[in-house]
């Protein structure tokens, strides 16, 4: 599944019936009006439950999962069935959206007209228990929802991960809008944040003459705006059963960030407004965050001296053991990054006080443990790097907390840090299947298939362009490879271990620094500038992508009794018009002739040793989609190994000699072994 997106929406319900205060009482008019679903007799599956409180609650926290909430009855979208005039109708309701992390969330949730309240072949995480890989985009689906989306995906050209949007058949939006409100009376528009905790109201209005649809938001506190967010054309033929009737109500879908939607009213009204919510009948959302602390007594009751000496003693030796074995190490400066910043009692309890059980690897930067945070009930992996808190580390920290912010399904979320003293706690996400080296080098695992090989190809392309092209900042990586790249429960590449990635603005030319990486990975013009660059990323990528297809290390023995280089042995075959003999023998023959072909004349051309001739992201992205063809472009069959050798002005010669990573350390996630820098500099 994908890594954190939310969606909210409200669409239509063509029901019936005027309600008291918590259960729809309908009439002609088809009316109805839940403040509380208290005696709603809604059609729940999924995560979905309604609380003692009347609470409508869409998901539960639970990773990978989705809950719907359906009219049990079919709502007919045209008078006098097929071929009638389209209805008009409008829709309210007041949702609330709440993450563990004020900063991070996760998939989201939608408001849904669809043609049956069983959506049996949907997927959850970013298509928000609706759709799925398969069906998106199709006319079949015959499908509407408006989207509250809290996540960037752009695959589904998301414009940030804070919008609504109104989508029909595809988890593309026809429009979009970042969440907010005009104000009547001064026309600014005003932000909201989805994932504010905080109540909203959100209406929905379709009028049946203009086909058009026009979707509003504002607080809870303010009335509904005359300036609608968006206005988009929606043909209602195209949405429902063949005979115009439809199942409406609301989907959410959870990834792996710990997150709830709930609904707390709702109303609807064909061919006029729908009634207002009455605000002070709502219930309640569930209060959030540690419990507030008790009342200091105004009045302290005598104590006998004996049993205030005795208990003094005994608080402060806890006190004492307690501060020892929390002790952390917080500067002033650390205030302004304090979302991303854990204490140690959290993870420390999280990994079970870092016993050996939970060590998941080792190496010369510190350790790798496996925990989970006890409210959150989210598994992490905690990497113990040794430091100087002395040089560098304000300035190491902020590019820690900006690499935080990215946010994309095929990345190793960074979560956050804590510090002690002599050492720097870093929090990922964990990745219950561990490192793709494994499985393409270690005999004892089992094979990948070629459809997971190419759809971890795909994956980590669509990472690296978020990274070179899609976030506010160029994120250059500097150590792309097979043992970087993390596999999820379902066997989803997630590209981690950024220990050694630059971040610089786009538009800014990268300044030149010290050679860092891993051998038989490295472009050429690297090593001889020492300049990273997204270009050199792409020659890494090309060498990952033959490493993927031919099951072969860049560096190391491929015909017996010779020591090769994987990028020069792909190219002597490519010459020789042989190149699906490079394919992992593994595989036996069983995979996709021309997919092959696709991956190894793309990974020929990203490690091109002229940096102007490899692609971009965007390009690489596209031709694995299958969007654009590649381009014919003359092979030029060139020694890597020389070019290294050409190029080596003032590289580290013993570094040369061995293929592994020039400074190494351990993988924060999987337990491997990758490369990092030191903390104090050279970043």
């Amino acid at each position: 599944m994908g890594c954190p997106r939310l969606h909210l929406l409200p669409l239509f319900l063509l029901l019936a019936a005027v309600s008291s205060d918590h259960a729809p009482v309908l009439a002609a008019a088809e009316e109805f009006t839940y403040n509380g679903f208290g005696a709603a007799n809604l059609s729940l599956d999924g995560m979905s439950v309604v609380a003692p409180n009347g609470l409508l609650v869409l998901s539960n926290g639970t990773s990978q999962m989705a809950g719907h909430a359906f009219h049990p009855a079919p709502v007919r979208l045209r008078d006098g069935g097929p071929g009638g005039a389209v209805r008009s109708f409008s829709a309210a309701f007041v949702f609330a959206i709440v993450s563990n992390f004020t900063v991070l969330s996760d998939n989201g949730m939608a408001f849904v007209v669809a043609p049956s309240t069983k959506l049996s072949t949907f997927n959850a995480g970013q298509y928000l228990g609706i759709l799925n890989v398969t069906d998106n985009g199709k006319d079949g689906n015959r499908v509407l929802f408006v989207e509250l989306d809290t996540m960037l995906n752009p695959e589904f050209q998301d414009m940030n991960s804070n919008h609504l949007g109104v989508n029909v058949n595809s988890m593309r939006s026809l429009q979009n809008h970042s969440a907010g409100y005009y104000d009547d009376a001064t026309g600014v528009f005003n932000n909201l944040s989805l994932i504010s905790r905080q109540a909203m109201q959100v209406w929905v209005d379709y009028d049946g003459a203009t086909t058009r649809l026009d979707v509003t938001m504002a607080p809870l506190d303010v009335p509904k705006p005359r300036n609608p967010l968006i206005s988009a054309p929606v043909n209602l033929s195209a949405v429902g059963t063949d005979d115009d009737t439809a199942y409406v109500g609301f989907s959410a879908a959870t990834g792996v960030i710990y997150t709830r939607h709930y609904v707390l009213g709702w109303s609807f009204a064909t061919d006029g407004a729908a009634p207002p919510l009455d605000i002070s009948k709502l219930p309640a959302l569930p209060r959030f965050g540690p419990k507030p602390r008790s009342k200091v007594l105004e009045i302290v009751l005598p104590i006998a001296t004996a049993a205030f000496v005795l208990a003094l003693v005994i608080g402060a030796f806890l006190l004492v053991r307690r501060r020892v074995r929390y002790a952390e190490v917080r500067e002033d400066w650390e205030v302004e990054f304090g979302p991303h910043r854990f204490s140690y009692k959290e993870l420390y309890h999280a990994t079970k006080g870092f016993k050996n059980k939970m060590l998941l690897g080792t190496g010369g930067f510190g350790r790798v443990y496996k925990g989970v945070l006890p409210k959150a009930k989210l598994e992490i992996a905690v990497k113990r790097v040794s430091h100087d808190s002395k040089q560098g580390m304000k300035e190491f920290i902020a590019e820690v907390v900006s690499i935080g912010h990215l946010r994309h399904r095929n990345l190793v979320q960074l979560l956050g840090y804590c510090r002690r003293k002599g050492e720097l706690l870093l929090v990922y996400d964990y990745m219950s299947n561990g490192s793709l080296d494994k499985y393409l080098h270690d005999k004892t695992r089992p094979v990948l298939d070629w459809e997971q090989r190419f759809h971890i190809i795909k994956g980590v392309a669509s990472g690296m362009l978020y990274l070179h092209e899609d976030w506010e900042k160029i994120v250059i990586h500097r150590d792309i490879k097979a043992s970087n790249v993390l596999l999820d429960g379902d066997m989803n590449g997630r590209l981690g271990d950024f220990g050694l990635a630059r971040l610089y603005d786009h538009g800014v030319d990268p300044q030149t620094t010290h050679v860092v990486g891993t051998m038989g990975y490295l472009a050429p013009e690297l090593v001889r500038t020492g300049k990273a660059t997204p270009v050199t990323d792409v020659f890494a990528f090309g060498v990952f992508v033959l490493e993927v297809a031919c099951g072969r290390r860049p560096l190391g023995c491929i015909a017996p009794d010779e020591q090769n280089v994987l990028l020069d042995w792909v190219q002597e075959h490519d010459r020789k018009g042989a190149a699906l003999d490079t394919v992992d023998a593994r595989l036996c023959g069983k995979y996709d002739a021309d997919e092959a072909r696709l991956v190894i004349r793309l990974g020929l051309m990203c490690a091109h040793p002229l940096p102007d001739t490899r692609p971009g992201m965007r390009q690489v992205v596209q031709y694995l989609e299958g969007d654009t063809p590649m381009p014919e472009v003359a092979p030029t069959y060139v020694s890597y190994t020389m070019l290294a050798l050409m190029q080596n002005d003032g590289f580290d010669s013993f570094a040369m000699s061995f293929p592994s990573t020039v400074t190494s350390g351990v993988s924060p996630v999987s337990g491997g072994f990758s490369s990092v820098s030191g903390l104090s500099g050279g970043r």
